[in-house]
């Protein structure tokens, strides 16, 4: 059996001599593919990625295009729920707890270090999924950084003024929900880890749109502790179109992921030891012609030089991506 150490994406994570640049797309298992639609068959979100049985079959549907990673098919606020915050996922609005966080009584309920039991399925699921791959690919795990998580504990979500004054009104409240979420997801991933995970990325999808004042104080301190704290195998930070490059590049992250607004070549040249993702726009391939994305990827390709270099999308795939286009951006990466 091919052990992880060996696989495409971790040496390419690891910085070390690469034939070709891996590939793989965040939300790659999802709406967008009729596969999985069919495989949902309109199951509530939680109920279908708590089934071990069909969460496995859903991150291994994108191995048939020819993608050199599979990742776990759940969400990040699935931490959240083992903490005894209930979610649902709700269609246009996404995550949604069951009771907002509001007083420090509230963070105080929540469990920083979970039982393993009480993400059992997400052990479960990386465990099926690691068996049914046979180690063809590496599996990769995740977690969604504090600050992003912090916004849908206490329902702001991606309304950022609404975030800001829940802040400016409760300070102390919203520290501690921080760092109360830190220490679970260093438990989290560790645990994960330790069970054989080969790579996990951490998604602070909203922290891209704060001022570098509050980046530094409500997400690189935690991206920093996270990543420190959560090491033996790769490590990328994904943070939605961030304008700190700078500041990515000194989170402790192994792999940084890039969006449109970054110049892929550039950051390869000014950080030579650094590996990046990214970044083909990910609006091109829900939009775009199979031509188009197969142009945008090879572009994306030379851009990265060959080495060092993991490619992927700006965001993840969009639920109207059609399936020829996906497979046109894996195509182009493999040469095919």
């Amino acid at each position: 059996m091919t052990q992880k150490k060996d696989h495409l994406l971790i040496r390419a994570a690891r910085g070390e001599s690469i034939e070709r640049p891996p590939v793989w797309a965040m939300r790659q298992a999802g709406r967008w593919d009729p596969e999985f639609n069919k495989l949902r068959a309109g199951m509530p979100f939680f109920e279908f990625s708590e089934n071990i049985e069909l969460a496995a079959k859903a991150s291994l549907l994108p191995k048939r295009f020819g993608v050199d990673a599979i990742i776990l098919f759940y969400d990040i606020t699935t931490l959240t729920v083992s903490m005894g915050l209930p979610f649902t996922l709700q269609t246009n609005r996404g995550p949604v707890p069951d009771r907002v966080v509001r007083t420090m009584e509230d963070v105080e309920r929540l469990d920083p270090q979970p039982a393993p039991e009480r993400f059992g399925h997400i052990l479960g699921l990386l465990l099926r999924v690691q068996h049914m791959l046979r180690g063809e690919l590496p599996a990769i795990v995740f977690a969604g950084a504090p600050f992003t998580v912090a916004t849908y504990c206490i329902g702001t979500g991606k309304d950022l003024p609404a975030t800001r004054s829940f802040i400016a009104e409760k300070p102390a409240v919203w520290q501690a929900l921080l760092e109360r979420i830190q220490t679970a997801t260093i438990h989290f991933l560790n645990t994960l880890i330790e069970h054989g995970a080969a790579l996990y990325q951490l998604f602070d999808s909203w922290a891209g749109e704060l001022t570098r004042d509050e980046y530094l104080r409500w997400a690189q301190p935690y991206h920093q502790g996270i990543l420190k704290s959560s090491t033996g195998t790769p490590r990328v930070l994904f943070v939605k179109e961030c304008p700190y490059l700078d500041l990515l590049t000194t989170s402790g992250a192994d792999v940084i992921s890039l969006g449109v607004s970054h110049d892929l070549a550039a950051a390869r040249r000014d950080y030579p030891n650094l590996v990046f993702q990214g970044n083909v726009d990910e609006e091109l391939l829900k939009s775009g012609t199979p031509e188009q994305v197969i142009a945008a990827t090879k572009t994306c390709v030379q851009a990265g030089g060959g080495q060092r270099h993991i490619v992927n999308l700006s965001h993840g795939c969009d639920r109207a991506t059609p399936v020829a286009n996906f497979e046109a951006f894996v195509r182009a990466v493999k040469g095919k």
